[in-house]
């Protein structure tokens, strides 16, 4: 039987964790990953996961998982911060890994397994018959899914919201999210460590106060200095880094088909998800481990497709509803800050829709029951 020829055009984690799962289970196979950029360059800082998503992943790659697990920063809290009050929502797990430190890990891992790899290398136009299996991994601007645009049909939109993906060498001991009023504007701080010396520092506020405040007129510098300001006593000193930081806005995006004969969209090429749930690269990671299995339980590639889509599909969706509802919440932010502490951590925990009062005694009871006994407080002092 000839070798499998399979091209993964981009190298984030989503193709190259397929590759790897591919090359390990048919070695004879050709697996090829094209990434433009360098093999050490990366945007962004951090990624995060929480306990839920790395229980799937243990269905992956096992010594990948061993070692990537040595590298995570882990807390088992998340902190919400509003008008300088500290709650903490207990029962939300996450780990956390610096974003070049996980490529690098996946590119090692591949490298052993045999899978070639070529870095600084652009794909124009890709021609089916050259391979069996095209992978099209190049994330949310992705030149594949646009080729074939017509068989994907994806829409997008942008959300009104600005956000900038900063850095910071304060370490946070938990997820935060930190919520200033600032100049008559309104921000908030999406802030996590991903290792023991840095943390991810993401600034997002609305349109309204973005214009206000002048940032679009600033540059990398002024708007680093602006944002600290701004976060001076979250902060504790520490300077903003800037990675390629820009103030842009969210794409939201998806494809009516995933699939196009021989080709198939994986990772933010398929569909972003937003970042306030933290999913985006669980989610690469568990559709290259779908479409994985899909082609090895499957007689032909035309039904693996349809597999890796039909059973996969009802997942992501799901994910996709809880990320919209939350974004929602995030949009109208400055619009919720009116509420106490307590109050507006209770709005947080259940922005997404799928948490009720139930699951929170399940998941937070030390929150719950902070908050029940700020209820119950207001209520004697009311009366």
């Amino acid at each position: 039987m000839p070798a499998v020829r399979i091209l993964c055009v981009g190298g984030g984690p989503a193709g190259l964790y397929f590759a790897l799962l591919h090359k390990k289970a048919c070695p004879a196979d050709h697996v090829v990953v094209v990434e433009r950029n360098r093999a050490d360059a990366t945007y962004g800082w951090g990624v995060v996961f929480s306990d839920k998503a790395l229980t799937f992943l243990e269905g992956g790659d096992a010594r990948f998982m061993a070692d990537l697990r040595t590298r995570l920063e882990s807390w088992d809290d998340l902190t919400v911060v509003h008008r300088d009050d500290r709650i903490s929502l207990d029962g939300h797990a996450f780990t956390a890994i610096a974003r070049l430190e996980l490529l690098q890990l996946l590119q090692r891992h591949c490298a052993a397994a045999g899978v070639e790899m070529r870095f600084e290398t652009r794909v124009g136009r890709v021609t089916l018959d050259d391979y069996d299996l095209v992978v099209g991994s190049d994330g949310v601007h992705s030149c594949v899914r646009d080729q074939f645009a017509p068989h994907f049909e994806p829409t997008s939109r942008l959300l009104s919201n600005k956000y900038v993906w900063y850095g910071t060498p304060r370490v946070f001991d938990t997820l935060s999210l930190i919520f200033r009023e600032f100049d008559s504007g309104f921000y908030v701080a999406h802030a996590y460590r991903f290792s023991p010396r840095a943390s991810t520092f993401l600034v997002e506020c609305d349109v309204d106060t973005w214009n206000r405040a002048g940032l679009s007129a600033m540059n990398d510098e002024e708007s680093r200095a602006y944002c600290a300001r701004i976060f001076a006593r979250d902060l504790h000193g520490h300077q903003l880094m800037s990675n390629k930081s820009a103030w842009t806005s969210f794409t939201v995006s998806s494809n009516a088909r995933w699939s196009h004969r021989n080709v198939v969209l994986v990772g933010d090429a398929l569909r972003s998800v937003h970042f306030s749930i933290g999913s985006g690269t669980r989610l690469a990671l568990e559709d290259a481990m779908a479409l994985h299995r899909a082609i090895q339980s499957t007689g032909t590639l035309s039904q693996a497709l349809d597999t890796f889509e039909t059973t996969r599909r009802p997942i992501v969706e799901k994910i996709i509803e809880a990320a919209a509802r939350s974004s929602e919440w995030y949009e109208q932010f400055h619009e919720h800050m009116t509420m106490a502490p307590h109050e507006f951590a209770m709005s947080y925990a259940t922005r997404s829709g799928r948490v009720s009062r139930g699951q929170l005694e399940q998941t937070s009871p030390r929150f719950l029951a902070l908050y029940d006994r700020w209820i119950a407080d207001n209520a004697s002092s009311a009366n």
